[in-house]
């Protein structure tokens, strides 16, 4: 009790990088993880009218997801939309840390489909974001720097931060009843940054309210794959979540998941916290 009552008494007393910062409660108990077999045929369907041919179906992309199942977790809380350049900035100012950055040998070293030119609106000059995109999610992040970022939060505001787990990750966005979308089942472009409408880029986060969780997390399918800190089995990877602005429909499910080295750096990926104080 001790510490929650720290934790809350703190936030009374947080400075201005914080203080925009919203959390959403997520209660204690189950929730349906994973994907159905219909599930799964459906991701696919929404993908082919996206991409126009069935390229992720003979990848099977999907075939990975976890088998729908029942889950629990305790209560903890999350930020409602990803950690924004803004807020990002005010870490790297006060700590030195370095800015989000990656050089065009080291891109081309990741053999990515992204050409690096698609890397220069992302990239950070003199340790300030791309001007106008302070309130968009900040990319360019390994888990490391998202680890960074979560103790120096945790330290300004006396609370128990860290990345999600895929559980609470996946509970947060899609609540307790397996949903395929945080909205519910109904695939709908216009709920969800990506690229069925040709947006091809980041946005504001919390742009798209009516696609929202049962919770009221936003930003849960489509703008940026997030980081969790479950391991992709043995691989040295960690899962990353929640599809982004270059894939289509049914990339972005929730319940879709992939692994990412712990080191990369990509245009398509940022992370939200959770607090787990309580």
């Amino acid at each position: 009790m001790r510490l929650i009552s720290l934790c809350f008494a703190m936030m009374g007393l947080l400075t201005a990088p914080a203080q925009a910062i919203e959390w959403v409660n997520i209660p204690a108990g189950d929730f349906i993880m994973g994907s159905s077999k219909a599930q799964i045929e459906q991701g696919y369907q929404i993908s082919a009218q996206g991409y126009g041919h069935d390229g992720v179906r003979n990848m099977a992309w999907f075939d990975q997801e976890y088998p729908q199942h029942h889950e629990t977790t305790a209560a903890f809380r999350i930020m409602r939309t990803p950690v924004t350049n803004a807020e990002y900035a005010k870490f790297v100012h006060e700590t030195g840390h370095a800015a989000p950055f990656v050089s065009r040998q080291l891109w081309a070293s990741y053999h990515l489909a992204h050409p690096y030119s698609h890397v220069l609106p992302y990239l950070w000059k003199n340790n300030q974001p791309p001007q106008g995109k302070e309130n968009h999610p900040v990319v360019l992040v390994n888990i490391h720097d998202a680890q960074a970022y979560a103790a120096w939060l945790a330290e300004k505001i006396g609370c128990k931060l860290q990345l999600p787990t895929e559980e609470q990750w996946e509970k947060a966005m899609r609540g307790t009843d397996g949903r395929l979308y945080p909205w519910g089942n109904a695939y709908d472009a216009h709920l969800l940054n990506n690229n069925d409408l040709n947006r091809f880029g980041t946005m504001p986060v919390g742009s798209f309210p009516k696609g929202a969780s049962p919770y009221g997390v936003l930003d849960g399918a489509g703008q940026i794959f997030e980081w969790t800190q479950t391991p992709w089995g043995n691989t040295g990877k960690y899962t990353v979540k929640g599809g982004s602005w270059d894939d289509h429909g049914g990339v972005c499910r929730p319940a879709a998941h992939h692994g990412r080295p712990a080191d990369l750096k990509h245009i398509l990926m940022g992370f939200r916290l959770v607090d787990i104080s309580r």
